[in-house]
């Protein structure tokens, strides 16, 4: 019991903090520093025999923020190629991040990476230790360059593909944000009039002893019910949308089923699936282009492309290229590109200048994305004014038809 208990022990891992000190050196020279350790007497201990006597040592606290986006993390790798460009050190570059970071959360990851290359961890090391927010396409890309020793160019290079993904991510959030928020703004209007208006119109139509339209009895008969089973319809729908992305995220049947029909929507399927090819062909170009072989580079690219039915495809795509299939011939037994695109990789091939040829690709589709993101606002507008009207106006009439009739037998 006691050698059980004893080994459980030894397998829980230590929570290292980030200490501040404080003190002088043999001289009587005053020295600051920040150390990584699971506790103060460790610090001590550690800067003891360095002939260091510790005078302050603070646990350094880091204010609560919110979580780490992937918006921060293109900031940070935008930054962090920026000064290793313009030749400042790895450490410095990291500290002058952190502390400018204006979220918390970021200068605590970014300490930690610091702390870990300090102790002698590679960059991509240190990255990896931290895979929810620098998945294997960074970390892959980071190490290519610290291995070629052009750790400033890849970086740039990789700050470029996460500024256009992240900006083709949110003209796609723009374009399905306007019509989704009016359709919640509607249903909310129409469910305020079913509970609070129309009942005190239907007192009033009670009193006039004649028979109601059809529509106005419809009208009625539905605002019954949402005073009635409020709670059941409000409820529903909440828990409905709950259990949906709840199965959705944990099953990927469910995935695959989603990201097929969204493929297949009328209006956005194409929109999406011109920006899933944009981010797949970008990605497998900064990757190629930056020294990674085809098959290992195609590890990254089916879940950077941001839909399962083209991870999918990008595994079997992999198998094929892993036999000796060309790439373009492997994208064709894909089925899911577009002619255009295979054969511009085709040309890419031929050529020896495959990277080149998926960005053409890459920046075209992008290019189609903006039109099409375009073309979707103003066609969407007056399409939800016409739902609007239709069901607005479509309540309103219903509710003044009995005073028409009513007009009408008095004159």
């Amino acid at each position: 019991m006691a050698t059980a208990a004893k080994s459980r022990t030894k397998n829980v891992p230590f929570k290292e903090s980030t200490f501040i000190w404080e003190g002088k050196d043999k001289t009587g020279k005053i020295l600051r520093g920040e150390m990584r350790a699971v506790g103060v007497s460790l610090v001590q201990t550690t800067l003891r025999r360095q002939g260091i006597a510790v005078s302050k040592i603070t646990k350094q606290k880091f204010a609560r923020g919110g979580s780490v986006t992937e918006k921060d993390i293109t900031l940070f790798t935008r930054q962090l190629a920026t000064m290793m460009k313009a030749g400042v050190p790895l450490l410095q570059a990291f500290d002058i991040v952190g502390k400018g970071a204006s979220n918390a959360a970021v200068g605590k990851l970014l300490n930690e990476v610091k702390t870990d290359v300090e102790t002698g961890s590679s960059l991509n090391q240190a990255f990896r230790k931290h895979p929810l927010y620098f998945d294997a396409l960074f970390c892959n890309l980071v190490e290519a360059g610290e291995q070629a020793g052009i750790l400033d160019t890849l970086l740039d290079r990789l700050a470029n593909y996460k500024e256009k993904i992240l900006a083709i991510k949110s003209k796609i959030k723009s374009a399905m944000f306007y019509p989704i928020s009016i359709l919640i703004v509607a249903f909310i209007i129409t469910a305020v009039i079913m509970i609070f208006v129309i009942p005190q119109f239907k007192s009033v139509f009670t009193s006039f002893g004649a028979d109601l339209p059809a529509p106005t009895l419809f009208v009625i008969a539905l605002s019954d019910f949402f005073v009635k089973y409020w709670y059941l319809i409000f409820g529903g729908l909440g828990i409905g949308i709950y259990a949906f992305f709840y199965f959705w995220k944990r099953s990927l049947p469910m995935q695959m089923i989603i990201d097929r029909l969204v493929l297949k929507l009328p209006i956005f399927g194409a929109v999406i699936r011109k920006a899933t090819i944009a981010r797949w062909t970008r990605t497998l170009s900064t990757m190629f282009a930056a020294g990674v072989p085809l098959v290992e580079a195609l590890e990254s690219v089916g879940g950077a492309a941001g839909n399962n039915v083209y991870k999918v495809a990008t595994r079997q795509i992999q198998s094929d290229v892993s036999t000796g299939t060309s790439l373009s011939v492997a994208m064709q037994n894909a089925n899911v590109f577009p002619s255009m695109v295979l054969q511009m990789t085709a040309i890419g091939e031929e050529s020896g200048q495959l990277d080149s040829m998926l960005s053409k690709v890459s920046d075209f589709f992008e290019a189609e994305v903006d039109d099409a993101v375009a073309s979707l606002t103003s066609l969407m507008e007056p399409l939800i004014m016409v739902v609007l009207g239709v069901l607005i106006g479509g309540i309103v009439i219903a509710l003044y038809l009995p005073i028409f009739k009513l007009g009408a037998v008095v004159g």
